[in-house]
This record gives structure tokens, C-alpha cells and sequence, in this order.
């Protein structure tokens, strides 16, 4: 099954609150850890970013200053990693949590040597916190961390099932894309991730793979490279 030695997983809150929409669907998450786990198993080093859509989306508000609302997004993405690396270690794997901020004892401040050593120790590590910094979502640190790594590929698990040319939601008619290139995403202003992460991952030629995480199955097929949404290159 092995297609890849080293990915990062960029997970949306959404997805792991289930039918819910907000907060933690137990099931989700272990549907996740489950997957993971086999990843791991066939010898693969996963990297995870989760984002805070569950607890908090602050773009849309404007009774809150950017960059405060920015603040509580990072530590929504804390209290996710933190919960899902839990339910991680109860199936049988060792993870670490990492921030670009001191957070007590709760988590490690980030290095990319420490990322390393705890992936090549057999490690699931979780990127929690963005680049600590506001005016980014958490596709941008996703890309970074990524890039940082040198990880192979970043699969993207999202409730959507791939890149359309148009909100599936909006236009039944929307196309589906099973292969696009950066370029052809920002000359189309195609919203699916920001033009931050778009950018960063054209110049450094670090492809994506995005598909639905509520496909059976979808982390492990995709990690083995059968791609079931649309896989995105320079």
C-alpha cells in the first residue's frame, strides 16, 4: 500500500464534528485514528494540522478585531489537536502536539528537528496553533510544515469531495476537476485553499491531494494513491 514515506494530513474542524457542525463527533475521530493507524502500520510518517471551524470562525465577525479573533481560531486548533491526539493514543499510537507558542505544559513549542525525531520515533505529531501569527488559515501553516518537512504530499480531508469550477452546493452542474495546477487555480480564483498556501506550494512543488474525508476509507486509498477527489500539481 505504501506510496508515500512522509505526509502531512490537513483535517477540517467541520468534518470531525460530524452531522453536529460543531464541537467533537467521537465516531469521526475514531474513523480518523483508525485510518491513521494503518498508515502508520505500513511503515508511513503522518503529520496533522487540524483547523477550528468546529469552535470558531471569527472571519465573519465584526464586532471582534481581526487579530483577536484570529487569536481564539489558533486556540480552537490547540483544543482539537489536543482531543484528537488523545483518541489517537487510545487505539495504539504515539503522538506529540506541537505549537509556534509556549502553551504550559500542554503541548511542545516547535522545532523542526524535535518535528523529525518524533516522526522518525514512530510519532504522529500534531501542527496546533497556525504560524502563530493572524491573517493566516490554517492552509497556509498546513503548507508551511509541510514544506519544512519535506513530506511527500499533503492530503487534504475536507467536506467536500475534490476542486469544482463552481460551489457544487450552489450549481448542480458544477465540474469536477480530477487534476488541476496551481496556476489554473488562482487565474480561475478558485476558493478550495488560500492563495498563501496556493503560492507556497507552486514555488516549492509540493502537490495536493484533496478529497471527502466521509468516503469510507479515504485517507488510507488516497495515501496509497488512489486518488478519489482531485490531486493538485505545478
Amino acid at each position: 500500500m505504501k506510496k508515500y514515506n512522509r505526509i502531512l494530513l490537513k483535517l477540517s474542524g467541520e468534518a470531525l464534528a460530524g452531522d453536529k457542525k460543531t464541537g467533537f463527533d467521537e465516531a469521526s475521530c475514531m474513523m480518523v485514528a483508525e485510518q491513521v493507524k494503518k498508515l502508520t502500520e505500513e511503515g508511513i510518517q503522518v503529520a496533522i494540522v487540524i483547523g477550528g471551524g468546529n469552535f470558531w470562525r471569527g472571519r465573519s465577525s465584526e464586532t471582534i478585531d481581526r487579530t483577536k479573533a484570529d487569536s481564539i481560531g489558533m486556540l480552537a486548533t490547540v483544543m482539537n489537536c489536543i482531543y484528537v491526539s488523545e483518541i489517537f493514543r487510545y487505539v495504539g499510537m504515539k503522538t506529540e502536539v506541537f505549537t509556534p507558542f509556549i502553551c504550559g505544559n500542554m503541548t511542545e513549542l516547535f522545532s523542526k528537528d524535535r518535528a523529525v525525531a518524533a516522526l522518525e520515533a514512530g510519532k504522529v505529531i500534531f501542527f496546533a496553533g497556525g504560524t502563530g501569527h493572524p491573517y493566516f488559515s490554517t492552509d497556509t501553516p498546513s503548507a508551511l510544515r509541510a514544506i519544512e518537512l519535506e513530506c511527500d504530499i499533503m492530503l487534504m480531508a475536507r467536506a467536500v469531495d475534490g476542486v469544482y469550477d463552481s460551489d457544487p452546493k450552489k450549481n448542480p452542474n458544477a465540474k469536477k476537476y480530477k487534476e488541476i495546477t496551481f496556476q489554473e487555480i488562482l487565474d480561475q480564483k478558485l476558493e478550495i485553499l488560500d492563495m498563501t498556501a496556493t503560492v507556497m506550494c507552486m514555488q516549492n512543488k509540493l502537490p495536493i491531494l484533496l478529497f471527502s474525508l466521509n468516503e469510507e476509507n479515504s485517507i488510507v486509498q488516497n495515501a496509497a494513491g488512489e486518488c478519489t477527489g482531485t490531486i493538485i500539481r505545478i
